[in-house]
């Protein structure tokens, strides 16, 4: 696999307080499996190299106005834990992107994630296209959920697709290792953030 930095996007998908940080709303549901993986300092050297190297940084943080009008009434799943959770509510502490990982002049900030593919509700694929971009790497939040997701319309859409294995998290080891296991490596090359690196 050839890595053109120029032609390379590294999507940050939801590192934000209520995943990231202490007092966050799913942090306890996800803080096992991001100690495990070592995520959050895996991913800063990720981020560090890829700014470096020229790579363009993308953050995609999901968030909803305060009393999520902007889903249904009645939802279930994923998202009726979020909205249970008040979590991911714009202008709140946990709908902040951490501070380590805290957008840098230069990064891009995709607006409009109210699910789970960055694609579907996003202009992530005309920032891509405009810029040139062929490749993404991914990291973030959850494995098997928001990460899955747009790696699999990643995929769909032509690019090449890299998933970063050290630099995810879900709410169990279990959920995790499966996505790495039996669907990453479906839709798009999984390594951990120190393979990527060496290539740019």
């Amino acid at each position: 696999m050839t890595i053109e930095p120029a032609k390379t996007a590294l999507v940050l998908i939801e590192y934000q307080n209520d995943f990231v940080s202490d007092g966050g709303a799913f942090h306890g549901a996800v803080e096992a499996v991001m100690e495990k993986t070592d995520m959050l300092a895996n991913t800063r050297k990720a981020v560090a190299a890829a700014r470096a190297a020229g790579v363009t940084i993308i953050h995609a943080p999901i968030m909803f106005a305060p009393g999520y009008n902007e889903i249904t009434s009645h939802p279930y799943g994923i998202l009726k834990g979020v909205v249970d959770g008040n979590a991911f509510v714009k202008g709140e502490w946990g709908a902040q992107i951490a501070d380590d990982l805290a957008p840098q002049p230069g990064d891009i900030v995709v607006e409009g994630k109210r699910g789970l593919d960055t694609f579907a509700s996003t202009n992530l694929d005309f920032i891509l296209r405009s810029k040139g971009i062929t490749t993404i790497a991914i990291g973030g939040f959850l494995t098997n959920c928001c990460v899955e997701s747009t790696m699999r319309t990643g995929y769909e859409h032509g690019y090449q697709v890299i998933t970063l294995s050290d630099c995810v998290a879900a709410t169990s080891q279990e959920e995790h290792d499966n996505a790495l296991k039996y669907d990453f490596p479906m839709f798009s090359t999984p390594m951990p953030a120190a393979e990527f690196t060496a290539q740019l």
